[in-house]
């Protein structure tokens, strides 16, 4: 009977979310590692191989980011699923493409190698909560062009005390609100952890095109007003149990972003097959060139 419950719970936030939102996928695949520094290089080679797997044999898609402040050598990588069958669907093309890549028995002591590579991981399921995001994109191509574009990530995880989650989301949401209305906010993204957390767990998230787009930004205090701030300080002493606050760059080379986001920024997150493409490229033949063409032999006197 919970369960049901529950479930029903999703839908209606579901069917809350417009059509366009929804297209971009319901969760959010998440998992965050933590690498041995003496690992780094053999880290980094055996993520590259997956890649290479993944492209040829149409498996994952992830965007890959690295900590700037935060725990040093933690990555993580992103995936979008559309629900719970699409999580199993991507497992099994992955798999199926590094077996046909590499053989089973490579592919599988390729796994052994990368855990060896790890301090500890983690993985967490999150539910993209749209009805409390701010200024979301509203279609899959505006949504792309704003991840391709974007360069570096803030993440807020929100650990609410049980018991609070219905004051939390309703603080949210007049937060949400608020901001919509505030011309100078920039966007702001907020997932649920559904899986693989100790306690209900939310992300507050915002991306940037550089470090430099988090200056100046109006304070929260400024987005509620002082009456409204009140009330933020007071719903987040009785509901919050704890933040931790991370900010990642993105990581082109670590990641498989889909064809849609790449091709916003082909030199960035591709840019090795960008300057193949551009020597490929036959050079137009200049003034000086077409003078130095040889000319036919003069006939002999």
């Amino acid at each position: 009977m919970l369960r049901r419950a529950v479930w029903a719970l999703v839908v209606v936030v579901c069917l809350a979310a417009p059509v366009a939102v929804h297209a971009q996928g319901d969760y959010l695949d998440v998992y965050i590692v933590k690498v041995k520094p003496e690992k780094l290089a053999d880290f980094q080679a055996l993520t590259k191989k997956w890649i290479d797997a993944n492209r040829r044999f149409n498996g994952d898609h992830w965007i890959a980011m690295e900590t700037v402040y935060g725990d040093g050598n933690v990555f993580q990588f992103t995936s979008v699923r559309q629900d719970y069958a699409d999580v199993d669907k991507v497992n099994e093309a992955v798999m199926n493409a590094a077996n046909k890549t590499f053989g089973k028995e490579i592919a599988d002591k390729m796994g052994r190698d990368f855990q060896n590579c790890l301090v500890w991981s983690r993985s967490e399921l999150r539910r993209r909560r749209w009805d409390l995001s701010r200024k979301a994109p509203t279609d899959p191509a505006t949504y792309a062009k704003f991840i391709g574009e974007s360069r570096v990530l803030r993440t807020n995880a929100v650990h609410v005390r049980p018991g609070h989650v219905p004051e939390f989301e309703a603080l949210m949401k007049e937060a949400k609100e608020a901001g919509e209305k505030a011309a100078n906010a920039q966007p702001l993204f907020i997932s649920q952890v559904v899986e693989g957390s100790k306690g209900p767990t939310f992300y507050v998230t915002s991306l940037r095109t550089s470090l430099g787009g988090f200056d100046k930004n109006p304070t929260i205090r400024e987005i509620l007003g002082e009456e409204g701030f009140k009330k933020f300080q007071q719903v987040n002493a009785e509901s919050v149990d704890h933040t931790e606050s991370t900010l990642f760059r993105f990581s082109p080379e670590l990641s498989n972003p889909p064809e849609e986001v790449a091709t916003v920024a082909a030199d960035f997150w591709r840019p090795k097959a960008a300057m193949a493409a551009s020597a490929s490229k036959p050079k137009a033949p200049t003034a000086k060139s077409a003078e130095l063409k040889p000319t036919a032999d003069k006939p002999k006197q």
